[in-house]
């Protein structure tokens, strides 16, 4: 049996979110802090780093390409930058798991090396679309083999250099247009990534702060290779899209006040409290500060009495890694909630709109998925065997769906939590949450 199916929840209902607590660092920041550092000149030191499979499948490609990194040790890091072109040669496969966002950031940024190198993760990951990075590149001049369905192994052939390029992304993906700017850094001349629709921007951000200008024109960014990278001090702030099963619980369970501090409020991710303020959600947004060249706030959030809503189109890339929460949000709220334009969700670490709406249906859940979304009616729901498929965000959505359910719930399926978020079950009831872990 694997690993994956040995880990399942069992979640008694009822019960509120109370207290004050800090989420792992964003997992995001934490890929591309260890990324920029490693080509950096000089000494990079991380805190709040994310502890969790995914970040540290990062961490390890780079050590495994020669960059000195000590830790991480209770999230502080620090890693000896060798330059734009200081990495070597790995001496074997560079194995990310289960993680999308390091196999598709490193096709960019090892695209122009001059030494080849093979990505290879998990089945999941290997099941994962990458034409979508593998045909920009190519046009860049990028040498990268795939199998015949355009998915990983990934194989990378050394270059000289690449070449610029200006790419309207025909679907937003901050995932694409990071690839691209890495691979911009080893290009000669100007590279524009335009987006249909604003994606988070934490890549650009973090390349500011290690002192590489970066050029935005309305939807286009625009960055000139050849250029240097200068080692800086980075804090993490706390993961929205942890945040967010936190949110979606302490706003669903009578009786609940939780306030999360330090959780990064970046405009371009937090398309979760805009809809869950639009279902009627009462949250707070206290003490907002910079961090590292990214805006963190204080979320305190209290019970409400949440309404079906039709979720704008714009809002979905900048909430399309918190779907899993916002579906038992809209499951346990008064009439019909409408998803579309998401068809994404269909090629995440699962399949989010199918496996979420087998999971609501198990609950006694009115669940209509459709080819690009899918609308929940809410009401009462008991309980029952839910899969998670895998996936850790679903895994941890249903979890939270206990505080509702008429019935205990068992999530299975759920080792892959540790991939965004090590200790969630121990975090949770440590906040109201009746939830134990069971191996088998």
């Amino acid at each position: 049996m694997n690993a994956v199916s040995e880990l399942s929840f069992h979640v008694e209902p009822g019960g509120a979110l109370t207290g004050c607590i800090r989420v792992p660092g964003d997992k995001s920041i934490s890929h591309r802090g260890i990324m920029l550092g490693a080509i950096a000149d000089g000494v990079t030191e991380i805190s709040g780093f994310l502890e969790g499979a995914d970040s540290l499948a990062t961490l390890g490609a780079f050590r495994d390409m020669g960059v000195g990194i000590e830790g991480p040790d209770a999230g502080c890091v620090r890693i000896d930058g060798v330059g734009m072109h200081g990495l070597q040669t790995p001496g074997a496969d560079l194995d990310l798991g289960n993680s999308g966002t390091s196999m598709r950031l490193l096709s960019g940024l090892l695209a122009g090396q001059r030494f080849a190198s093979t990505l290879v993760g998990d089945a999941s990951l290997r099941a994962r679309p990458m034409r979508r990075i593998i045909e920009p590149l190519a046009r860049m001049g990028a040498r990268i083999g795939s199998t015949d369905q355009g998915t990983a192994p990934l194989h990378i052939e050394p270059v000289e250099s690449l070449l610029p390029i200006n790419y309207a992304m025909p679907v937003a993906s901050a995932q694409v247009k990071s690839c691209l700017l890495l691979a911009g850094l080893y290009a000669r001349g100007e590279t524009c990534v335009a987006e249909p629709a604003p994606t988070r921007d934490h890549t650009e951000r973090m390349l500011a702060a290690f002192a590489y200008p970066v050029r935005r024109a309305g939807p286009r960014i625009c960055i000139t290779g050849g250029g240097r990278l200068s080692a800086c001090r980075l804090d993490v702030p706390g993961d929205i899209s942890s945040a967010a099963f936190f949110l979606v619980g302490a706003s669903i369970a009578a009786g609940s006040d939780l306030t999360l501090e330090h959780v990064g409020v970046n405009p371009t991710r937090i398309g979760v409290l805009s809809i869950l303020r639009a279902m009627g959600a009462d949250i707070q947004v206290m003490n907002r500060r910079d961090a590292g060249g990214e805006p963190v706030a204080d979320l305190r959030v209290r019970a409400a009495d949440l309404k079906g809503i039709r979720i704008p189109q714009d809002q979905v890339p900048l909430a399309i890694d918190e779907f899993p929460a916002l579906f038992i949000a809209a499951a346990c709220a008064r009439g019909e909630t409408l998803l579309t334009g998401a068809q994404e969700l269909r090629v995440k670490e699962s399949d989010r709109i199918q496996v979420m709406a087998d999971g609501l249906a198990v609950l006694g859940v009115e669940a209509d998925p459709r080819a690009d979304g899918i609308r929940i009616r809410g009401g009462a729901f008991g309980g029952g065997p839910v899969d998670s498929g895998g996936d850790h965000r679903i895994a941890m959505a249903f979890a939270v769906a206990g505080l509702r359910a008429g019935a205990p719930i068992e999530v299975r399926n759920c080792a892959n939590v540790g991939t965004s978020f090590p200790g969630f079950a121990a975090l949770a009831a440590e906040i109201g949450l009746a939830i134990e872990e069971a191996r088998r």
